[in-house]
């Protein structure tokens, strides 16, 4: 079942003490102040649990997956296939084989525009929107360039959601696949995903969804969204970076030719001709990241025995706080006002480059990311070369907002 966030939730009880013990990095000291850490959209941090698992790997269990038959081979292979088993259960999809381990949601993407775009033609459309990073936009541009496919963009509203009312024009017997982002990495916006998806089922068009942002926020299944494609990168999951997923229906991952060749991939090599392996090895070429799945399957256990909806709650909470405090401060105008929002804020401040700001932010020992956050036509769409971005986390505390608004205020002092 989708979660839908709102701006006011009830909040439920949630130990945030608790939950920051897990995570050694938050006791640090950065430029001598103690870290707030509001980068999360960029990457999250990693509990303990990760941080040895990935270790207990490399200490115990280092060998090859899959082809070994000796004890480590095999140790290794129930690490990195029970990482897939873990992730399954999480997105709920329908079987292991359509769950494909890839380096993170760009390589994921691409695989798709890849493999799935060899099977398109000159005319043929793929519908992004207007908010996409660029990681599901520039694939979809070099296939353009190879291919002769078009891009065309769902346009945006101003408070940053998809301009749904000019949806349907866009769905056409060109169109060949709706390519969004779940989640705005940028404006924090929940799009309507479930009711693109069914506009573009009912005209027979699959959809991909960029879940980067949506699955550290909210309980994604996959098979109640009737996706064709969801990609996530397990960095942004609490896990290991160089980890990722891409879900697709078997469907489409049988229809569609392998992505990379190499080890692992194939059923029968000669000199002459090549079969493939069966789902998902077909799509995996290759020494994996053994150790990072490792750590990522820790990720999962340790996110399974969190409570969500208090998780969801707090951090909610914490983006309604950060929104009216935030507002209050003079000049300071806040970049995507939708409805439904993750805890995501992107601000710019009259007179005042983003990158000052974040740079002055960093000296008083507060981590935010400023920029265009990999989404330049979003940028342009609001007229803004660059924005301050605080994105949070269920382990981030009212505490660490009120660091913010201070921290904004002497930003705002020096430049006057």
């Amino acid at each position: 079942m989708e979660v839908v966030a709102t701006m006011k939730p009830e909040v439920k009880a949630f130990d945030v003490a608790k939950v920051r013990a897990d995570f050694p990095i938050l006791h640090t000291l950065a430029n001598g102040k103690p870290l707030v850490y509001l980068d999360n959209a960029a990457t999250g941090q990693k509990p303990q649990a990760v941080i040895d698992a990935t270790s207990d790997y490399y200490a115990h269990y280092n060998a090859n997956v899959h082809r070994g038959v000796h004890y480590l081979s095999d140790q290794a292979t129930r690490l990195y296939e029970g990482a897939r088993d873990l992730i399954v259960q999480r997105i709920h999809a329908p079987s292991r084989h359509e769950v494909i381990f890839t380096k993170g949601t760009t390589e994921s993407i691409n695989l798709v525009a890849s493999s799935f775009g060899a099977m398109l033609h000159s005319g043929d459309e793929i519908l992004i929107s207007g908010m996409e990073h660029h990681a599901n936009i520039v694939p979809w541009h070099l296939l353009s360039a190879r291919t002769g496919v078009k891009v065309r963009a769902i346009p945006l509203t101003d408070a940053g959601e998809l301009d749904m009312a000019a949806l349907p024009a866009l769905l056409n017997e060109r169109t060949k696949l709706v390519a969004i982002s779940h989640v705005s990495n940028t404006l924090g916006t929940i799009n309507p995903v479930k009711e693109v998806i069914a506009l573009a089922h009912a005209a027979g068009i699959p959809v991909l969804l960029d879940g980067a942002q949506a699955m550290p926020h909210l309980q994604v299944d996959v098979q109640d969204l009737d996706v064709d494609f969801y990609a996530f990168s397990g960095h942004k999951l609490f896990g290991p970076t160089g980890t990722g997923i891409l879900y697709g229906k078997e469907k489409w991952l049988n229809a569609m030719p392998p992505y990379q060749g190499g080890g692992d991939m194939i059923d029968r090599v000669t000199l002459e001709h090549t079969t493939f392996n069966d789902l998902p090895h077909k799509f995996e070429a290759g020494t994996p990241n053994i150790a990072g799945f490792a750590g990522l399957g820790a990720a999962i256990t340790y996110l399974n025995g969190m409570d969500h909806a208090a998780a969801l709650a707090h951090e909610q909470h914490l983006l309604a706080v950060a929104t009216e405090r935030l507002l209050e401060i003079p000049k300071l105008r806040i970049i995507g006002t939708a409805q439904q929002k993750v805890a995501v804020i992107s601000f710019v401040i009259d007179g005042i480059h983003p990158s000052d700001v974040g740079t002055l932010l960093d000296h008083q020992g507060i981590a935010v990311r400023t920029g265009h956050h990999c989404t330049q036509p979003l940028m342009e769409r609001f007229q803004v070369p660059a924005t301050t971005r605080a994105s949070f986390a269920f382990y981030n505390t009212l505490d660490e907002v009120d660091r913010l608004v201070q921290g904004l205020h002497k930003v705002i002092r020096m430049f006057q």
